[in-house]
């Protein structure tokens, strides 16, 4: 076989030797490993190696097969000899081998050795190798031959086998499809014998049932005949009904035995009353009987309940308890617990719950001191019901009912009891005084009580009370409080009202007195000074009203009455604050009105004497001083009173569109003071400045003499006076006055100042210096009433200003004057009549030529 022929089957070769990891063949199939007596006959060992064809074996290539260790034993008997000879001339002759390395020759047996090793093969076996390799190969070419026929052959087999399978696979499922037919038979012959067996069984324990009823029943009859003796007669009764170690089946018999007895009584009568049959003796005797008994058996239960109460024995109490639960329910037996707890029997614990909440007899009890001894109180009581759970839930076989029970005998006794002393319910007619309290003490009491009640309550549910409702049960024990609560709410609020302004009133009346006798114009004074609105007091009747809300937010549970009770609080409090600021305006108004009094008492002719005018004058300063002090009282009074309703609105702060309406006409009383007041404010300083005007403005202010003295720039004295008492009254407004309510009183103040003036200065006759002067005296007033911010008042002022050189221009100069100011050419023309020069210059003729329109 030729090298190029067998490359296919090579690559057979390496990718059956690929597929393996098997440890190489044994050394009896390959060439025996080299010695060294057989390094020197290359030549004889590769003949050898022909000579001996090697035998490849398929199981070789199962396993753990490894190309690496087939490929080693095959040349492993040619190549170690070459491999061990290098080993050895490298250990014989290490030097020479690097003498030979680089390049020189060290001896002569080193050039010998060259020389050999240089005329023979550089690899000698390498025919071997190939020989090896195609015997190999070929070999190799014949295994596969065999695996491929093996490969064939067991294809066909397990053709043959998987057909035969297939067969066998069906004819088992048929087998198996005729096994579950038989199952489904069987199950359902199974089934109906099952049910045939529960239809017996059921028949078997029907009529077993049946046998012990009536074995029962037999019982129950010869038992019933035993009652139905002679009436009373309880002697002969059979030992199980007197027999202590038995008692609970006594007294489930007698349960049963009353049961029948009243059943049958109860057919014979309706027999009876439809004349079907004739009445004859029947069970009343054992039903009279019964009843003794089980009252006698329930009495001696309850004895020996307690007497396992007090040693504390729960078994012993537990088991009276479930005896006795055959006995209406065990109701007897659950009451009677409850009622014999200390804390409902013993007078002490009372005595020393109500010292405990209303502390030592005699003393006044403060709502805070309540409210700590109620808490005290009432985690007393919860931690009596909660040891008493305990117990309970141990003892009897129904805890929650007995629980209900419990839980309603504290409301109703201990809780009930301690809320009589405390909430003692005033007469509306003749409430108690403030002094001791008043309505207001009840209502905080009842607050308190209320509210610490309502803890309990939730308290004692989680504690556990069974299906009773505690807090509809806390409720009603304040149902007679809270349907008159809304009277005593309204009753309490004005009974403050009222107190207050006494107080008030009291304290007014004592300053008065402690300030001895005053003259009356201050004492007018002083009158309405003492008695200004105070925001406090405003402050004080909307806390009142907080407080009065905040209680009717407890009380009231549904929204429509909560609704109803907050606006009758409201209103009360708007109509409390609306009386009291609009007293206060009046009595601020009042000293207004004294001091209008006074001005017009001192007003005099003009032929008086010089001592009678000097008198009136000073009295007319004390009445101007008396008038000054009532503006500054009332704009005080106004500006608190602005105050106090700002307070009210905050309370009200995002109440409904409803309750600004009604706090705006609760109010219209205050603002119809406030308007009347203002006015009076007006006029009191308008009479001072025309009495200013009247006592200091001279003849000679606007008509100096021609002297030859420079004329006098500044303003007249009285101009001064006017504006000095204008800023210093006027400041008190400025800061009392707001907004709209500022712009309006000094618009009005303003229009009144520009015609008093201009009234005023025509009872004098004006000289071109005097007109400079008159200037001055108006630019000075314009200065002052730009302080007003008003931009009418401040035209009025410069059109009088353009008015005041009507004296100082020329006479033919006076009709251009007013070219740009025709709207004020009819006062103009009044001026103009003041002009000392006015019938000289024939001004009126000229006028009437120049503007005819006002002729």
């Amino acid at each position: 076989m030729e090298v190029g022929d067998a490359k296919p089957t090579n690559l057979q070769l390496y990718f059956a030797i690929a597929h393996s990891n098997r440890s190489p063949p044994s050394r009896s199939r390959c060439s025996p490993p080299m010695t060294e007596g057989m390094r020197g006959a290359r030549g004889s060992r590769s003949s050898s190696v022909n000579s001996n064809p090697l035998i490849l074996d398929i199981e070789d290539f199962k396993g753990d097969f490894s190309f690496d260790a087939l490929f080693g034993n095959l040349v492993n008997d040619l190549l170690p000899s070459f491999l061990e000879e290098e080993a050895d001339s490298g250990d014989g002759h290490g030097g020479n081998i690097d003498g030979f390395a680089n390049g020189h020759l060290r001896g002569h047996a080193d050039a010998s050795r060259l020389s050999q090793m240089s005329s023979a093969p550089f690899f000698p076996e390498v025919d071997g190798l190939l020989s090896l390799f195609k015997d190999a190969c070929k070999e190799l070419i014949d295994l596969r031959k065999q695996v491929d026929g093996r490969l064939n052959t067991l294809k066909k087999e397990v053709s043959t086998q998987d057909a035969k399978h297939r067969k066998t696979l069906t004819e088992i499922e048929k087998g198996v499809d005729g096994l579950f037919e038989s199952f489904a038979r069987l199950d359902g012959r199974i089934s109906s014998v099952g049910q045939t067996a529960a239809k017996i069984g059921d028949h078997l324990q029907s009529a077993d049932a049946q046998r012990e009823t009536a074995s029962q029943t037999i019982e129950l009859i010869k038992y019933l005949m035993e009652f139905n003796g002679s009436p009373g007669d309880l002697m002969e009764l059979s030992a199980l009904f007197s027999d202590d170690s038995r008692v609970a089946e006594a007294a489930s018999i007698a349960q049963k035995l009353r049961s029948f007895a009243e059943e049958d009584i109860g057919r014979q009568g309706a027999t009876t009353a439809a004349g079907n049959a004739t009445p004859g003796r029947g069970l009343e005797v054992a039903v009279a009987n019964l009843q003794d008994y089980c009252n006698e058996l329930e009495n001696r239960l309850l004895s020996r309940f307690d007497a396992a109460s007090q040693r504390r024995d729960l078994s012993s109490m537990s088991e009276c308890a479930k005896i006795l639960s055959q006995f209406n329910r065990g109701t007897s037996a659950m009451q009677h617990y409850v009622a014999t707890r200390p804390m409902f029997i013993d007078v002490e614990v009372m005595n020393s719950d109500i010292r405990l909440v209303l502390g030592d007899h005699g003393s006044q009890p403060s709502p805070s001191n309540v409210a700590r001894g109620l808490s005290s109180l009432y985690k007393e009581i919860t931690d009596t019901v909660r040891k008493e759970a305990a117990t309970i839930t141990a003892v009897f076989p129904a805890p929650n009912e007995v629980m209900a029970i419990l839980v309603q005998r504290v409301l109703e006794q201990r809780v009930t009891g301690i809320l009589d002393k405390i909430l003692v319910k005033p007469s509306l007619m003749s409430p108690p005084p403030v002094q001791e309290g008043g309505l207001l003490l009840y209502l905080r009491m009842l607050a308190v009580a209320y509210e610490r009640t309502q803890e309990l309550a939730k308290d004692l549910r989680a504690v556990g009370c069974g299906d009773l409702d505690v807090e509809d049960l806390t409720e009603s024990l304040f149902s007679s409080h809270k349907d008159e609560y809304p009277e005593h709410e309204q009753a309490s609020l004005k009974q403050l009202y009222q107190a207050k302004m006494e107080e008030l009133r009291a304290e007014s009346q004592q300053v008065s007195e402690s300030s001895g006798t005053i003259g009356r114009s201050k004492g007018a004074s002083i009158s309405s000074s003492q008695q200004q609105i105070s925001v406090t007091v405003v402050t004080e009747f909307v806390r009142w009203s907080e407080e009065a809300i905040t209680r009717c937010t407890m009380f009231s549970s549904q929204p429509a009455t909560l609704a109803a009770n907050v606006k009758a609080i409201f209103t009360c409090l708007l109509d409390q604050v609306s009386l009291y600021i609009t007293e206060g305006l009046e009595r601020a108004r009042d000293g207004l009105s004294e001091a209008a009094s006074l001005r017009e008492r001192f007003v005099l002719g003009t032929s008086v004497s010089r001592r009678v005018a000097a008198a009136a004058a000073s009295a007319a300063e004390a009445a101007a001083a008396a008038g000054e002090s009532s503006f500054k009282a009332f704009m005080v009074a106004v500006q608190r009173c602005g105050s106090s309703v700002a307070i009210v609105q905050q309370a009200l702060d995002g109440a409904h569109a409803a309750s600004c309406e009604e706090m705006s006409t609760a109010l219209s009383k205050a603002e119809t003071a406030a308007y009347k007041g203002l006015q009076q404010c007006i006029e009191t300083v308008m009479a001072e400045v025309e009495r200013l005007l009247s006592a200091e403005q001279m003849a000679t202010d606007y008509r100096s003499p021609d002297d030859g003295i420079a004329p006098d720039h500044r303003p007249t004295n009285a101009c001064i006076r006017v504006v000095a008492y204008l800023s210093r009254v006027l400041e008190s407004a400025f800061t009392a006055l707001e907004g709209l309510n500022k712009q309006a009183f000094l618009t009005e103040l303003g229009n009144r100042l520009d015609k008093l003036l201009l009234t005023h200065w025509q009872k004098f006759t004006f000289n071109p210096s005097g007109g400079l002067r008159l200037k001055r005296d108006i630019n000075e007033y314009g200065d002052f009433v730009k302080r007003f911010s008003v931009p009418s008042v401040e035209e009025k002022f410069e059109l009088l200003g353009i008015m005041a050189n009507v004296f100082i221009v020329a006479p033919e100069s006076l009709s251009t004057l007013f070219e740009g100011s025709p709207s004020i050419r009819k006062d103009a023309q009044r001026f103009i009549q003041l002009r000392e020069d006015y019938k000289s210059a024939k001004l009126a003729t000229r006028l009437s030529s120049l503007w005819p329109s006002l002729s």
